[in-house]
């Protein structure tokens, strides 16, 4: 995908619901989703729209800090240049800020969630604090996802 310093998490998702507390917004859905590899537990709102998303789709999903190819941190602003870049090699991209982080113990085990707002559209993940180490707090982070 991209060097190893910018790429803070990567798996394949599951749809597991859509909307599950009702319709809210019309070209946007809220689906709760679940990764195979890593575990992780996530609510993700997507503009129906533009990529539409059905129950038991799966998808890859990445989160990085740049869409540089080489890993070098950008200035958060879209590069109109039209050079290669990561967004070239999916479907569905966000640029947003991780706004809240919290450990939860509620399950018995250490989990940490984090909150990340994608210019209104939101996102939980949720997962073991060993595959979330790079995720800090006011982290600018791009979401990148194709469906597999």
């Amino acid at each position: 995908m991209t060097s190893s310093a910018s790429l803070l998490i990567e798996d394949v998702f599951e749809v597991l619901e859509q909307d599950p507390d009702g319709k809210k917004f019309e070209k946007v859905s809220r689906f709760h989703c679940k990764s195979e590899y890593f575990e992780f537990e996530m609510v993700l709102d997507v503009n129906i729209a533009i990529y539409p998303l059905e129950i038991h789709d799966k998808f890859n999903l990445g989160l990085v800090t740049t869409l540089s190819l080489d890993g070098v941190t950008d200035d958060g602003f879209y590069d109109q240049s039209g050079q290669p870049n990561l967004a070239d090699k999916y479907e569905y991209v966000m640029y947003g800020k991780l706004y809240k982080y919290r450990e939860d113990t509620s399950s018995g085990q250490l989990r940490i969630e984090v909150y990340i707002s994608f210019g209104g559209l939101l996102m939980s993940l949720k997962g073991d604090p060993n595959h979330m180490e790079g995720l800090k707090l006011d982290s600018r982070l791009y979401l990148l996802m194709r469906k597999v």
